[in-house]
């Protein structure tokens, strides 16, 4: 997608987290099934699981398995007791991930993580691998103070003491796009893996690339910036 690019030299660059700089996908996807699995839906409905990454996983389990909420919340508890087995051999960074925040940090830019994943488990997953040391503030999930992902990066513009003008945001769902639009911060949508062909523009993407690396490029490698 072409568009002025000059709110890639605001000082904010905020990131979602799973399948921007972490890749979770293979590891989401296979405790999901076993949970589906665990609880009568056939190999046939857990074929593509897509639906999953993006939004608060109750959310997902609910609507895209037609569960009950109470049933929703029962399959995200039983999902997050064998996620929280893994180990960082099973969620690397993303291609480029840390190559991009190294950058986006010799540039004096302030960083952020805004998850629609429990706050405490994505620190814990981003102290792993080496990501945590590289942002300024993470924010996440938090019940009964954070839910949706618009909450989320709200939270991370206030630990950062930064304004929504300041910022921009790179995710890798529509849900990303539209919580950003949801504070009038245009994003970066990055075709990771999970995102149908189309997905990031028709929910209103500033700009679309194929991967980290190529907005590593875009931003510039070095101090001096674009």
């Amino acid at each position: 997608m072409v568009c002025d690019l000059d709110f890639l030299d605001r000082p904010v660059a905020l990131f979602d987290f799973d399948g921007t700089l972490v890749d979770t996908g293979p590891i989401v996807m296979r405790t999901a099934r076993t949970v589906l699995l665990a609880r009568g839906y056939s190999r046939e409905e857990t074929d593509d699981l897509t639906c999953l990454i993006g939004p608060p996983l109750v959310d997902g389990f609910r609507d895209c398995f037609h569960m009950t909420q109470r049933e929703a919340e029962d399959a995200t508890a039983e999902y997050r007791r064998i996620f929280d087995q893994a180990g960082p051999d099973e969620y690397p960074p993303m291609s480029g991930a840390l190559e991009l925040l190294d950058a986006l940090r010799a540039q004096g830019r302030a960083i952020g993580i805004a998850t629609s994943r429990l706050e405490t488990g994505a620190r814990k997953i981003a102290e792993d691998i080496d990501v945590l040391p590289r942002v300024d503030a993470l924010a996440g999930v938090v019940p009964g103070l954070r839910r949706t992902k618009a909450d989320s990066i709200a939270g991370a513009l206030e630990l950062l003491g930064r304004a929504p003008q300041e910022a921009f945001m790179v995710g890798d769902r529509h849900h990303d796009v539209e919580g950003a639009a949801e504070l009038g911060i245009p994003c970066v949508g990055v075709y990771s893996g999970a995102a149908k062909p189309g997905e990031l523009e028709g929910a209103g993407a500033a700009l679309t690339v194929g991967g980290l690396d190529e907005l590593l490029a875009l931003i510039g490698g070095g101090a001096a910036g674009r």
